[in-house]
């Protein structure tokens, strides 16, 4: 349990360093305007796609941990199901390459599996929340607010200027991070105290 919430965190860490390597090599990229999908196509694609799985992967080690560790009720079961099919879509998302380019080669997904994502990281924490409570009240609050902040941003981001979108992408992203912290801790917890 310890190594794989200590794995969550460290995925998330990996990809947050991929996107500011990437944000650094890629040439003529304002990380401001420009999204994390657009550091994923081209080149240097490999450097985010790297950092994609990493992410993918600690949001499987968290279903995992969630799974190993269950705390009773469907909405915890529900929320560890919404973690495995996150660390799907996430992984999708960086093998399709398409990220939303108007590419017609084949079934274009990219927007709808950015909308599952969306849907999924507002319920996932909010589903857990009851189960993380009965450990820890305070790792409860923390998704209920996780999940109110990430419902309450998420969909501004569809209506923002592409002169913005990229910076305000990456908050989104510090949002999931966070997520996956607050659980990664509660299991580090729940195993340093067994």
């Amino acid at each position: 349990m310890r190594a794989l919430a200590g794995y969550a965190v460290l995925g998330c860490v990996i990809f947050g360093l991929s996107i500011l390597i990437a944000d650094w090599i890629v040439p003529d990229h304002d990380w401001i305007a420009d999204t994390i999908s657009d550091l994923g196509a081209g080149k240097y694609e490999y450097i985010v796609d790297i950092g994609i799985y990493a992410f993918s992967a600690s949001l499987i080690a968290i279903a995992l941990l969630a799974a190993h560790h269950h705390l009773g009720g469907t909405g915890w079961s529900a929320g560890l199901v919404a973690f495995a099919i996150l660390g799907l879509i996430v992984f999708l998302v960086g093998a399709r390459n398409e990220y939303g380019d108007s590419d017609q080669d084949g079934v274009v997904i990219h927007r709808y599996l950015v909308y599952a994502l969306g849907l999924l990281m507002a319920a996932a924490p909010a589903l857990m929340a009851h189960g993380a409570r009965q450990v820890s009240p305070a790792h409860g609050r923390a998704l209920i607010v996780l999940s109110v902040l990430w419902c309450l941003s998420a969909p501004v981001f569809f209506f923002l200027p592409t002169s913005v979108d990229g910076l305000y992408e990456r908050a989104l992203g510090l949002i999931a991070f966070a997520v996956v912290g607050t659980l990664a801790h509660l299991f580090y917890a729940v195993a340093r105290d067994q």
